[in-house]
């Protein structure tokens, strides 16, 4: 009977823990588990998915998508490769009203549909940096390019640029179609990671 017991209490302490494992907040870093974004003129909760046994969806399980992009893909220009962090500031940025800060969504936009973007960011197809009558309309209507005779990038803005994921080509395209407009390679940032590792670690996406 003592030995029933011990085993019961046992199992009980196990259980315990396992659910006060399941309640432990998801921080994003440490001491942070949430952020309060403006997506759209609306209040969005930027944070990790809290749900513990909450898994990565299946459309980005397959492992065989695409071709492996490089770190630093825009040689010898010398644009940022950055992570899921970095972006996060410039969000926050962007959601305080810096307006010299655009978050661009580079893929075509059946994707944003299926699996919804980042906070704050906007869709531009890479095909319409590739097309350059449609790439100046784009620079000069929403990225502070001037274009007179020449095109003058003194008041161009911060772009963080992202798509899929390190096997996605649809940001790298649109990056190096602005490089050979003139776009100044030290206001361009590259979210390598893309959607694939910003869903994998639970983080919030809206529809765009």
């Amino acid at each position: 009977m003592k030995k029933i017991m011990i085993l019961l209490t046992s199992l009980l302490a196990l259980n315990t823990i396992a659910e006060g494992e399941k309640t432990k907040k998801v921080f994003i870093s440490p001491g942070v588990v949430s952020i309060d974004i403006i997506h759209q003129g609306k209040m969005v909760k930027l944070q990790r998915n809290q749900d513990r046994d909450h898994k990565l969806s299946n459309f980005y399980l397959k492992t065989t998508r695409g071709k492996i992009q490089k770190m630093h893909p825009f040689a010898p220009h010398l644009v940022e490769t950055i992570g899921e962090l970095d972006v996060i500031e410039y969000v926050k940025q962007r959601s305080a009203g810096d307006d010299n800060i655009v978050i661009i969504d580079t893929r075509t936009p059946n994707w944003p549909v299926i699996t919804g973007g980042i906070p704050t960011a906007v869709n531009i197809p890479y095909t319409h940096f590739k097309k350059k009558t449609t790439a100046l309309e784009i620079m000069e209507d929403q990225l502070g390019v001037q274009v007179d005779d020449t095109w003058d990038f003194t008041y161009a803005k911060t772009l963080v640029m992202y798509c899929n994921g390190i096997w996605c080509g649809q940001t790298p395209a649109a990056i190096k179609a602005l490089l050979g407009y003139g776009y100044p390679a030290a206001k361009i940032k590259y979210y390598r990671g893309g959607m694939n590792a910003w869903k994998s670690l639970g983080l919030k996406t809206v529809n765009l």
